[in-house]
């Protein structure tokens, strides 16, 4: 038997801007962020080459151009020749950010005499706010040589992509807003490629255990 039409109209679909859209969309890319982040912290655990010769040191990384807290103009390519431990964050984050970067500190601290052949990189994902020159007064306060890094907004989107990093702005009371991001330390080798990461479960013992192994 021939099934009858419906009269009924289908509901409209939310349009992209509401905010029904958008709250499902930054769900949805919260929980590929930390599937994401499972998934590496799993894959390249104990392992001596983390993901050297595997899909991933080539699907996390690439070019950008970005300025540092200097003013100087820094590349991708700037960034080879020594280990890199890059993190994004913002100067005003309350508690990811500043962690992070301390546990960054003393892992380095840990690693003795190894500690130069790594360079500790804080990128923004607040170009807003985040100059050269706030980010220079921001860094001074962590004890490792740390090179932070902003740019226009279409710059540091760029870099972002590159290494799989959510983020967006969250409004607040009285006009001021805050930064939803993901929170991994990229541990990029001397040549650039991805090795390893860290989430904010990793103490500074294990990120520096880590390198030590990376490192060699």
């Amino acid at each position: 038997m021939a099934r009858t039409p419906s009269t009924a109209q289908p509901p409209n679909p939310s349009p992209k801007g509401s905010p029904r859209f958008l709250l499902i969309a930054a769900i949805l890319a919260g929980l590929v962020i930390l599937g994401t982040g499972a998934f590496l912290a799993l894959s390249l655990r104990d392992t001596p080459r983390g993901a050297a010769g595997t899909v991933l040191a080539s699907a996390i990384g690439g070019p950008f151009q970005l300025v540092d807290q200097n003013g100087k103009t820094v590349t991708d390519s700037d960034l080879k020749g020594r280990w890199a431990l890059i993190y994004f964050g913002y100067t005003h984050c309350p508690d990811a950010c500043p962690t992070a970067l301390n546990d960054i500190s003393i892992a380095l601290a840990e690693l003795g005499p190894k500690r130069d052949t790594v360079r500790p990189v804080f990128i923004t994902v607040d170009p807003e706010r985040d100059t050269p020159e706030s980010l220079k007064a921001y860094v001074t306060s962590f004890d490792a040589p740390i090179l932070a890094l902003t740019g226009t907004a279409e710059q540091v989107a760029k870099a972002a992509k590159g290494y799989r990093v959510y983020y967006a702005k969250h409004p607040e009371a009285g006009g001021d807003y805050s930064m939803d991001h993901s929170s991994v330390i990229y541990v990029m080798d001397p040549e650039g490629r991805f090795t390893a990461s860290f989430t904010h479960e990793s103490t500074p013992e294990q990120i520096s255990e880590r390198l030590k192994k990376l490192i060699g």
